[in-house]
């Protein structure tokens, strides 16, 4: 036995009252784990299985070699009561669809883990675009971020800044915006404008697909752009 802490990020029914696991944990990265009757009708734990809740883990490793880890024990950390908002709901179902794509080969991470407390708590804080800034920092912590230069439009393929424009979408405004958040100290107070929080999410996914192979907008994307319209 031993115990981890992490987030949840995406779940599947397993019979009639098991479930598979996916966790970003704080000790070991990326975790799928097997977690018994949890669907039966006298466990109240499963509640806890909403999107990117924080959950202390129980892990009992005593099974056959190849098997998936069991979760004996799980608890809440931190009910952050994000889950009965709409807004914050459909950025929650988002990002966890995002990051449990995204970190499927994510070893152990402190730089990732605490950018996601520090989302989390912005979220709770009534911050409708701490998801847009959240993205941004996961390019400064995975290493390709943009190389800031002088000149004026960002080509996502190169993440270099150029003379002309390469993208449709990275015009002069979302270009200088990836250059505000690069020299930004926090980059959570930087405002985004209204009119360009559309452009600046696709314009992530963008850069995102071009520097990770088989990347794919999350399927939940519609659901978040359908709340914020």
């Amino acid at each position: 036995m031993h115990n981890l802490q992490g987030f949840l990020l995406s779940y599947v029914k397993f019979g009639e009252n098991d479930a598979v696991l996916h966790f970003f944990t704080k000790e070991n990265g990326f975790q799928t784990f097997f977690l018994k009757g949890i669907y039966s009708s006298k466990n109240k734990k499963k509640a806890y299985l909403l999107p990117l809740n924080e959950l202390q883990l129980t892990i009992n490793n005593n099974f056959k070699s190849g098997s998936l880890s069991h979760i004996s024990r799980l608890e809440l950390i931190v009910n952050r009561d994000l889950n009965t908002k709409v807004q914050a709901n459909a950025i929650l179902f988002f990002v966890a669809d995002f990051l449990n794509q995204i970190l499927k080969l994510e070893n152990k991470n402190v730089y990732i883990y605490k950018a996601l407390e520090n989302f989390l708590e912005e979220l709770r804080a009534n911050n409708y675009q701490s998801h847009l800034i959240f993205l941004y920092s996961l390019l400064e912590i995975l290493g390709f971020d943009p190389l800031l230069s002088s000149e004026e439009f960002l080509n996502p393929e190169s993440g270099n800044f150029e003379n002309d424009i390469s993208h449709p979408i990275f015009n002069r405004e979302i270009s200088a915006l990836y250059k505000i958040l690069a020299v930004s100290e926090d980059i959570f107070t930087v405002k985004i404008p209204s009119k360009l929080k559309k452009l600046f999410l696709d314009s992530l996914l963008i850069y995102f697909k071009c520097h990770l192979t088989d990347f794919r907008e999350p399927k939940s994307l519609e659901i978040l752009k359908q709340i914020f319209e």
